[in-house]
């Protein structure tokens, strides 16, 4: 399923690396990860995720989409809600974000979209 995404990695590599040289450079490593087996362990996530966003019970397959959307809450009353407030409310609530919180959204954030990438090569090949 891996080497199905293959394409569109490369492709994102073009949109977000304008500079030719670091194109090169990470599509290099993209083929040497994919050579010595790297991606075996990013295949075995996604499979449990899209086995998790298709499950028959509402909970196991919308805790990752509920837990983003938590995310997403905390994020923006920090920094959209709360500058507003403070200028009228003294004791406006800050949600303290711990520096741990970034780096398990941005693994939630890739968890999330290389399920749903895979769900939908997942089916492109059914048919």
């Amino acid at each position: 399923m891996i080497a199905a995404l293959f394409p569109i990695i490369g492709e994102v590599i073009k949109r977000v690396l304008p500079n030719k040289d670091k194109q090169v450079e990470a599509q290099s490593k993209l083929n040497s990860m994919m050579l010595d087996g790297s991606f075996k362990e990013f295949e075995k996530q996604a499979d449990i995720i899209i086995a998790e966003a298709q499950s028959e019970h509402k909970l196991t397959a919308q805790w990752r989409p509920i837990t983003m959307l938590v995310f997403v809450i905390i994020i923006a009353n920090n920094y959209l809600v709360y500058p507003y407030l403070s200028l009228f409310w003294i004791e406006a609530p800050l949600l303290e974000l711990p520096p741990d919180l970034w780096q398990l959204l941005k693994i939630g954030l890739g968890g999330y979209v290389v399920g749903r990438s895979g769900e939908k090569i997942a089916q492109v090949f059914k048919k």
